[in-house]
């Protein structure tokens, strides 16, 4: 599986469970991820990364497109899409707006377009006032899952050494 990290996977790693001082191994368990081809993000990530201003923004800013992906033209097909379903009814107008100009629009639009797995600590909802990640994805198919889950599903292990 190839996996897609929306920007709450990093932020709550970063300020909870995974702080860069005292679980570094997560971070470069991340960047190892990556280097096989299995863990990445997104270019508007990143950018959401870097307003913060702090140790995950100096992070952010240490991992280029090979990381962090740029839009391309095949994501085209995909972005009408999830711009279709959005649009469909089911949310109040000013949600559909708001997701249209959000990362998450982008994220999903990756992950539709190149069968990524999305990872989020967003939960689905019924809720017409905002359009959640997983909601989307249950909607056009796309597989999603927790940080917790991908790091299972991969057997990810942080194991201290003296």
């Amino acid at each position: 599986m190839t996996y897609l990290l929306d920007a709450n996977v990093f932020i709550q790693a970063k300020n909870l469970h995974y702080g860069f001082d005292f679980c570094p191994a997560f971070w470069e368990w991340i960047d190892t991820e990556n280097q096989k081809g299995k863990v990445f993000s997104i270019e508007k990530i990143r950018d959401e990364l870097l307003a913060g201003d702090d140790e995950l923004a100096e992070w952010a800013r240490a991992r280029a497109s090979e990381f962090f992906l740029p839009p391309t033209s095949t994501i085209l097909p995909s972005l009408g899409t999830v711009s279709v379903w959005a649009s469909s009814g089911t949310y109040e107008p000013v949600a559909v707006s708001t997701f249209l100009q959000t990362a998450d629009y982008y994220l999903v639009a990756h992950a539709h377009a190149n069968k990524f797995v999305v990872v989020s600590h967003e939960i689905a909802s019924p809720s017409v006032k905002k359009i959640k990640i997983p909601n989307v994805c249950i909607a056009l198919g796309i597989k999603v899952m927790s940080p917790y889950e991908m790091l299972r599903t991969e057997r990810a292990r942080f194991v201290l050494s003296f």
